[in-house]
This record gives structure tokens, sequence and C-alpha cells, in this order.
């Protein structure tokens, strides 16, 4: 072997091996990092609305209080009456996973008059329906484990703000190639504004549809499962199906299969509408991602940084790309992430 690919093969081990360390590390201290990527988000979602407000007069630090006061008061409101029916809802899961075993088991014994014949006992070992049920309380509750640094968010976020406008003027101190880094810099910015405004509103949009929905029907908890709705859609591709789930099966329990079925019909016509109508005529071609990319930095984000790097997968993983895009060693895998017709035009 020559002594350039020797050098090549020992640069790639070290940088291998250095990126093993600084995962390992960033999934240590996710505890630090997940209230911090918190409030650079929050950061990057309110600027819009402070620079809206200053071009009526309305000084930065008055702006900066009035956005946050809204975000909390509203937030609070929320988090309230959701803990609520989150209470109420845990106090009855156990009945709740009861019935659904028992309906398991019905749905066994209607394939065994097909002569589809099955063992109970074997099936519920390896699938136990009511796990299922337990993805929307273990959802929300790792999002109050989050939330309970409230204070520690909201106040990163207001410092953040307050010094975004000298972090230009640091960047171009900084840098070697300042110009050019900031275009990147710039670019990431617009992407993740546009991104999170647009994919805010259609979760909004979303959670509000499913929750008067699933009150029409009467099915219990419509607030809860409204607000799950909410907040999964963040989740790319899968996350509507996820936030379905619990709804229906507790349909399935206490209303029966046929109301159990128009929840499923109704939870699929929402999401094709929001998801395949609307949220593509607003956000354009999209974010320069392929689809199995999205996909599997959902997988990624969500092992190294729990719930919320689930939520915040797609704009964590347009950090990395642009970051890659800005390095001429690692063009070629900001290209890998892309999607063909980008990678074609690049």
């Amino acid at each position: 072997m020559s002594q350039e690919k020797l050098f090549g093969a020992n640069k790639a081990f070290v940088m291998f091996a250095a990126l093993v360390v600084i995962l390992a590390g960033v999934k240590m201290s996710s505890d630090i990092i997940v209230p911090m990527l918190l409030a650079l988000f929050i950061a990057i979602i309110c600027n819009p609305l402070i620079n809206y407000l200053a071009k009526f007069k309305v000084p930065k630090s008055l702006a900066i209080v009035i956005v946050f006061i809204l975000i909390i008061l509203v937030g609070m409101s929320v988090a309230g009456l959701v803990g609520q029916s989150l209470n109420d809802f845990s106090e009855s899961l156990p009945e709740y996973k009861l019935l659904l075993n028992e309906k398991f088991v019905w749905l066994v014994d209607i394939a065994a008059k097909y002569n589809i014949l099955l063992d109970k006992e074997q099936i519920l070992s390896f699938f136990d329906p009511s796990k299922v049920i337990d993805v929307a309380a273990n959802t929300l509750s790792g999002l109050g484990s989050v939330m309970a640094n409230l204070f520690l968010i909201v106040l990163t976020a207001i410092f953040m703000l307050f010094e975004a406008p000298v972090v230009s003027k640091k960047v171009h101190l900084a840098l070697a190639d300042p110009q050019m880094k900031m275009q990147h810099i710039d670019r990431f910015l617009d992407s993740v504004n546009s991104y999170l405004a647009i994919k805010t509103l259609v979760s909004l949009g979303t959670g509000v549809f499913a929750g008067i929905f699933l009150w029409v029907l009467n099915v219990d908890y419509f607030v809860l499962w409204g607000v799950l709705a909410f907040i999964l859609n963040y989740i790319p591709n899968i996350g509507s199906m996820i936030a379905a789930i619990p709804a229906v099966l507790l349909a399935l329990v206490l209303q029966g299969p046929a109301i159990a079925g128009i929840v499923a019909i109704g939870y699929m016509t929402i999401n094709t509408l929001m998801g395949n109508v609307v949220e593509p005529k607003f956000m354009g071609k999209g974010l320069g991602l392929s689809t199995l990319v999205v996909f599997l930095s959902l997988i990624f984000w969500g092992w190294l940084l729990g719930t919320v790097g689930m939520l915040l997968s797609v704009p964590l993983t347009m950090i990395v790309k642009i970051a890659l895009e800005a390095s001429n060693e690692g063009r070629w895998l900001a290209v890998l992430l892309g999607n063909i017709e980008e990678g074609k035009t690049s």
C-alpha cells in the first residue's frame, strides 16, 4: 500500500473514531443539549415575528417580551388542559388495556370461524396490542419531562434573540471565508424558517381538524388526541399514523369496530389532505432531502436525542447537509442526502 493511500485510510479511521466519540458525548449530554436545541429553534421561529413588530416601531426588547408572553400564556393554557386529560387517561389506562386485549381475543375467535386457527396465548406473548396505546402516553410524557425545563428554554431563547444582530459580525471576524459561510447560514435560516412556519400551520390545522372530528364522534379525550396529532405531525412520514393509533384503539374498545373504522378513515382523509395537498402547495419543492434520508434521519435523531430529536429530525439533517455542502470533502455526501433532481442540478 502506498504512503498516500495509507495516510488516507488513517485519516478516514480517525474521522470515524472522532465521530463515534462525538455522538456518544451528545447522547450522554442530551439532557443539556435538547433544551438548547429547543431554545434555538424557538428563537428561529420567533425572529420573523419580532422583525414584523419592529416595522411598527416597536422596540426590539419590548417585541421579544410580547412574543414570549404570548407563547407562555398559550403554552400554559394548552399544558393545563392536556395535563388534566393525560392524568385522567393514565388512570383509566389499565382498564383500556384489558378491554383491548379482550377485543383482540374476539378477533382471534372471528378468524377461527373462517378456519384461520391462531393460538391466543402464543400470539399475545409475541404481540400485546395493549402496549401499542402506550406510544401516545410515552410521547407526551417525554415532551413533558423536557418542558419541565421551560424556564431555561425560554430564557436561553430570549438571550439568543438579543444576540442575533451581532452574530453576523462575529462570523465575519471568525471565519476565513465569511462571505461564503454567511451565504450558507442565510440559506439554512431561510430554509428552517420556511419549513417550521409551514409545518407549524399544517400541524395546527391537522390537530384542530382531528380534535373536532373526534368531538363529533364523541371519542373520549378528543383534546388530548388533537394535541397529539399536532405534535406528531412534525415527525415526517410516520408521525400522523402514530397519532391515529390511540384514538382508533380507544374508539374500538369503547364504541365498537364501526366507530373505530370511521375514526381511521377520518384520520386518513385529514392526513391525506393536509400532507399531500395543503403542505406541498406551500412547501414548494421541499427541502432538498430524499424521502429515504428523511425517514432514516427520524430514526437516527430519535435514537440520539429522544422524542425532541424525532420532532426536529428534518431541520437537524438540513444543518448537516448545508455544513457538508460548505466543505469540498463533504460535498459528495451532501449530494447523497439530497434528492435526485437536486443532485443533477447542483
